[in-house]
Parts: structure tokens; sequence; C-alpha cells
């Protein structure tokens, strides 16, 4: 009679997201065979279009810019795990990394929208949906009071939600399909095959090109010790950007040469939408402290997101787009 065989299965948890739950499974003592299973948070679908994330899931998968995706489940989805290292706010800013990630961003925005369709960005539609679901007040005596005291007034956001959308919709930033949260923790390093890919697309779709690079200049700042003087600076963000517009049009069969005019113009696109992104993220923010179950200040950080906002608003106002 032969012995049955037994397997071990292990389970870790991963606790760098804050909007979801993220768990490995594996069988044996290493992480080799890996597969996550994603629970999604609290009331996230309050906010987040599942049905979307999963076709974009799977049309990034058709085009090898994502794992494979195993099974979707009611609040959840089962995907293959990517070997390699989340990157670091230090990590992202070293030519050798940032390259591999414009790089990458620019496979993703060169994607062709089926059937000819002109894509239309869903932005101002996402973020009035959000604007509607902000807290006016919180049960927690101090969390509203730091609600009233340290979160703009309801009005004061509606006009610049307004003021947002007229300003940056003349840009001429074209619509591509956007991973819309390239945060560090998203991006996944293989020191053996020498490149990057990009994990979580709950947030992307049809959006500005400068929105997707904006956010991601927003995001050399950190999540959990947030420092907007890591934001890159003018000479930093010229080099990233042109090595994007290389990238980008050789994905779209236009050649590999890039004028200087070309990367003037997205630096002024990118930088103006990087308030949107501000503006996108606080609103975000603001419905996480409401729902959220995970051990996170969202109020607090909303604060630092609305703040950066105003500050950096006068100055990116200011640039102006090259004859």
């Amino acid at each position: 009679m032969t012995s049955p065989l037994v397997f071990f299965l292990f389970l870790q948890a991963f606790t760098d997201g804050i909007t979801n739950k993220l768990i490995g499974c594996y069988v044996g003592g290493s992480m080799q065979d890996v597969v996550l299973v994603r629970v999604y948070g609290n009331k996230t679908e309050l906010f987040v279009d599942r049905e979307f994330e999963v076709k974009s899931f799977r049309v990034l998968q058709a085009h090898r810019c994502a794992p494979r995706l195993y099974c979707t489940f009611n609040n959840g989805l089962c995907y293959e795990y990517l070997q390699g290292v989340a990157l670091e706010p230090e990590h992202i800013r070293s030519p050798a990394n940032f390259r591999h990630i414009a790089r990458q961003m620019a496979k993703y925005h060169a994607i062709h929208a089926h059937n000819g369709w002109v894509p239309q960005s869903d932005l101002w539609l996402k973020m009035s949906k959000f604007f509607s679901l902000v807290p006016t007040h919180f049960e927690d005596p101090e969390k509203d009071q730091r609600l009233n005291s340290e979160v703009p007034s309801a009005a004061c956001l509606r006009d610049e939600m307004i003021w947002l959308q007229q300003n940056l919709s003349k840009l001429g930033s074209p619509v591509v399909l956007c991973h819309n949260d390239l945060l560090c923790k998203n991006i996944i390093y293989n020191q053996q095959e020498g490149n990057v890919k990009f994990i979580d697309y709950e947030y992307a779709g049809y959006n500005y090109q400068a929105f997707d690079i904006g956010n991601h200049f927003n995001e050399f700042a950190g999540l959990n010790e947030v420092d907007y003087t890591l934001y890159p600076g003018r000479e930093l963000q010229l080099q990233w950007l042109r090595a994007y517009l290389e990238a980008y049009k050789e994905y779209k069969s236009q050649g590999t040469q890039v004028s200087n005019t070309e990367v003037e113009v997205l630096y002024v696109q990118v930088n103006r939408f990087a308030l949107a992104s501000h503006f996108f993220w606080g609103l975000w923010a603001l419905i996480q402290a409401q729902y959220s179950t995970i051990d996170f200040d969202f109020l607090g950080y909303a604060v630092l997101r609305f703040s950066q906002y105003f500050k950096m608003k006068p100055e990116v106002t200011s640039l102006l787009l090259p004859e």
C-alpha cells in the first residue's frame, strides 16, 4: 500500500496595500509557485468598477503586461505572482530604473482600443462620483473636528473640481489606457530579467496620458512617510519624459525621434495633471476614512493631498505650453 502524498499549504499576508487584503498561497517551503488572492476592501465597490478592473486585467494580460488571472469571485480575484521586488521611492529615481518604468508605461499607453473605438477619459465622471460619496461628518468626534478644521469645505472642493476640468481638458493630452495608480509598491522589479512589471489594475482605464505620468511623479513622495520634496525636479522629469516618448513612439510605429518641443509640451501637461492626481486621491482618501477597516490614517492622507494640491497650484498653472 503506497503512502498518500501530503501537501502543506502555506499562506503569507502582504501588508503594503491600503485598499484590499492580499494573501499569497504556496506549497512547500519556498515561494516559487505562488498564487495571490486579493480580497476587496470594505465598500470599495462604491468607487471601484470591479467588472472593468477584470476587463482591463485581461486586456493587459493579452498584451503581456499583466500576470495570468486564474479566477474571480464575488469579493476578490486570484492571479499569478510576479517574481521580483516592489520598488521603494529611492529606487524609482535612478536612471536605470526610471527608464524601465517609462518604457513599461509607454507600452500600456500604446495599446490600441478595440474596433477602432475612440476612447474618452472617465476622469471627471469618476471625480464627480467620488465627490458625491465624500462624508459630510464622522461619528468619531475627533475625526469630525479634523474634517471641519483641516479639510477644504465641500463648496471649495466643488469649485476646484470644476476649475480642474475646465483648465486641464483643453491641454490636448491624448486619452490612452492608463494604470492610474502607479505608486512604488505597484512596480515589481525582476533583477534576473532586468525589467519591471506593474501590478494592481483596479483603477486602470482610459484616461489622459499626462494624468498617469503626473500621478506617478507624485508617488515619488512615498506613501507611509510622505515627503513631497522628493517630487522630481525639472531635469529628472525631462530625462524621464524623453525616455517615455521615445518608447511610446516606437510602440506606436512612429519612429523614435523626439523633439525638445514634444518633451516640453508633455512636461507642462504632466505637471498640470499632477494637480488632478492630488485632488482625485484626496477625495478617495476621505471616502476610505469613512468605510475602510484597514489600519491607516486616511483622513490625514487626504489632508496631505489637498495641502499639496493648493501648494502646487500657483507654480504649475504658471507653466505655459510652447508656441
